[in-house]
């Protein structure tokens, strides 16, 4: 008899979970939304991540274009203060070099004029022979006039041939300043030729680096602008999200409630028999353990705890699969599975301590609540609170 009674309530269970299936809507399209919508924001967060790292390397390399720019234009103050030396040395040494012709020109007069008269006394005394000099000495008065005038006389020639002798010389001491001088100008002037070369130079630099700086202003510009986009349409999503959580969160109170209705018939019509013992299969543990860490590996015990209750609530229900691989992988319920990181966790084995922990105690039979749901608590869904999450 106990055995029929078993039998029975297999039965009523199976017929309530097909006519559950049949009279109550599904509700995993909204899940699905959620779930592209998160994936959404997530892209979009990278790529406003990415274009605020562009913005970051196109304003430090926009400082380090500042920094040369300004050492540019300190290199240009320099260049051009040299040249306004140079230049200011080439007009004075021109002024130097005129002094120097002009004084050429009166030291060659001055010779001249020295000659000329050299030659008019050579003259008068080639002319007037010996006579003129001796009447000047027999003019005489004593031997010492005599002396004095024959001195004189001989100092006339001597002093006319030093004279021509020292205009000479300064003749051509001032060839040779002049000429000197001149080679001065040629390397000031072959020197400021450099420096204008230099001066055109970084003043071309200076435009380039200028015009290299408005380009990563522009750019830096138009990433902000990507950067303001981005937020707009993350923020967009995170209201679209938002939304779809409270119609989510509707969807599961009303397929709660309907579960439970369906689960107080069953009761009523079964008044016999309880909740057997959770058959555990192989590989059950590491699966609600990577569950677990991928849903609330961050969390508290406790809150681990809660989330491998919520998967064994629903593996004792009869609306739901009667295995924890089948609550796991039913469609549109639990996010780490569509997005692949379930599969990831399982693959490499990581999951902490802590999880591995909380799923064997839910399969000895620890559950700490009688949820069936949870979801990030973004306080609009009303139940009891663990943690990040919120149950009901």
């Amino acid at each position: 008899m106990h055995n029929f009674f078993k039998y029975m309530k297999k039965v009523m269970i199976s017929v309530l979970f097909l006519s559950f299936f049949v009279s109550f809507p599904v509700f995993a399209d909204t899940q699905d939304k959620i779930d592209a919508t998160n994936q959404k924001i997530d892209d979009l967060t990278q790529q406003k991540e990415d274009a605020e790292q562009q913005i970051e390397d196109l304003n430090q390399q926009r400082s380090d274009m500042e920094g040369k720019l300004s050492g540019l234009n300190q290199k240009l103050s320099d260049v051009s203060g040299s040249l306004e030396e140079i230049q200011n040395n080439v007009v004075a040494k021109n002024k130097e070099i005129e002094d120097t012709k002009s004084a050429l020109v009166k030291a060659e007069e001055k010779s001249a004029s020295q000659y000329e008269a050299m030659k008019l006394r050579i003259q008068f005394m080639y002319e007037n022979g010996d006579q003129s000099i001796m009447a000047l000495l027999f003019e005489s008065e004593s031997i010492s006039d005599l002396l004095n005038k024959a001195d004189y006389v001989e100092e006339i020639s001597s002093y006319d041939r030093d004279m021509l002798i020292q205009y000479q010389k300064t003749q051509e001491d001032i060839v040779n300043k002049k000429t000197e001088l001149e080679a001065e100008e040629t390397e000031l002037l072959a020197l400021e030729a450099d420096l204008k070369s230099k001066q055109s130079e970084v003043k071309n630099l200076i435009s380039d680096t200028q015009n290299t700086i408005s380009q990563y202003t522009a750019n830096i510009s138009d990433q902000q602008s990507v950067a303001a986009d981005l937020e707009a349409k993350i923020n967009e999503q995170k209201e679209y999200e938002k939304q779809l959580e409270i119609q989510k969160a509707k969807e599961d109170a009303a397929r709660l409630a309907e579960i439970k209705r369906q689960e107080e018939e069953a009761a009523a019509a079964l008044a016999a028999g309880t909740a057997t013992p959770l058959p555990s299969g192989e590989g059950d543990l590491s699966l609600l353990a990577a569950l677990i860490y991928c849903e609330a590996g961050g969390e508290s015990y406790e809150g681990q705890l809660a989330v491998g209750s919520v998967v064994i609530n629903r593996v004792r229900s009869a609306h739901y699969p009667n295995s924890i691989s089948g609550v796991i992988y039913q469609g549109g319920q639990f996010s780490p599975v569509a997005s692949g990181r379930l599969a990831t966790v399982l693959g490499s084995g990581l999951t902490s301590a802590s999880c591995m922990q909380a799923a064997q105690e839910v399969l000895n039979g620890n559950i700490t609540n009688q949820f069936l749901y949870f979801r990030t608590n973004n306080g609009v869904i009303q139940g009891t609170v663990i943690g990040n999450h919120v149950f009901y």
